[in-house]
């Protein structure tokens, strides 16, 4: 069956106005400090200052801007959630390919580490291990990549094994084709819609689980994380009897769901397109 090509115009409308949210939000995380007016890390203003035309987002309790510190940590989110997912994707997809081809004991070693990966309790062992590491960027996304990684696998090896009983595989190999020819002329261009999109859906996963992670303190304290703001702000003492949570919690709170709905939209979007069942 011919595949609908990928184009802005194949989206939904919702699709559409995801995908403006994203480019706007990378635009923001790249081009912050050209954007931003005032630091990040640096009181700015009074403290409590509610959203005004100085502080388009007000103030938190030592009168840092909200407006600069969501654009900065959008550059943490983005970095962290990419990078996991990608890392967790093109992993898991050479794995899922190694079993999928050759079967056998290579077959049977990876999808039992699977099978145990996947009884893991994801958060208590991303605490465990986010505490054990210490709180860094680079600690945070190997910690979301090896939780994040049996997914993909799965799904290749899936595609792979009911792949190798096609015809075009089969006179291939009959013809002498060997790994190396299949893997990049039939397995990857096959492969890679279901991985754009898992990776995408990843992508979403590991955003909020990043957010979860700086929201318990694991994140890492120099970094203004959308996780970070939050724990700072619902940690402040009598944050519920005053004002200052309608601008200082829900700024990041907002981000984050906005985020992720995107995200989501996105890529129910792409799976309709590339006319791939996960």
């Amino acid at each position: 069956m011919k595949k609908e090509k990928l184009k802005f115009s194949s989206f939904s409308n919702l699709g559409k106005i995801a995908i403006l949210f994203m480019i706007l939000l990378i635009f923001m995380a790249i081009f912050s400090p050209y954007i931003c007016s005032h630091p990040y890390n640096l009181p700015s203003g009074s403290p409590f200052e509610p959203p005004n035309g100085v502080h388009w987002f007000g103030t938190d309790d030592l009168g840092m801007d909200l407006f600069s510190q969501i654009c900065y940590g959008a550059r943490i989110s983005l970095l962290v959630g990419i990078s996991a997912a990608l890392i967790a994707g093109i992993g898991g997809g050479i794995l899922g390919i190694l079993a999928g081809y050759y079967g056998g004991i290579i077959d049977k070693i990876i999808m039992r580490i699977v099978d145990i990966m996947i009884v893991l309790p994801d958060l208590p062992m991303m605490i465990i291990l986010g505490a054990f590491f210490g709180p860094s960027i680079k600690n945070i996304i190997f910690v979301l990549a090896f939780f994040s990684w049996t997914g993909p696998a799965r799904i290749v090896r899936s595609k792979v094994l009911s792949m190798k009983k096609e015809n075009y595989i089969l006179v291939a190999e009959s013809y002498g084709a060997g790994f190396g020819y299949l893997l990049f002329k039939h397995f990857i261009p096959e492969i890679l819609p279901i991985l754009m999109v898992t990776i995408i859906k990843l992508t979403s996963k590991a955003i909020v689980a990043e957010a979860g992670l700086a929201f318990l303190g694991l994140g890492d304290p120099t970094s203004k994380s959308w996780g970070l703001i939050l724990n700072h702000a619902i940690n402040f003492r009598g944050i519920y009897f005053t004002d200052f949570w309608k601008w200082w919690v829900m700024a990041p709170l907002i981000a984050i769901i906005f985020l992720v709905l995107s995200i989501a939209i996105i890529s129910r979007d792409l799976e309709k397109i590339l006319n791939e069942k996960l």
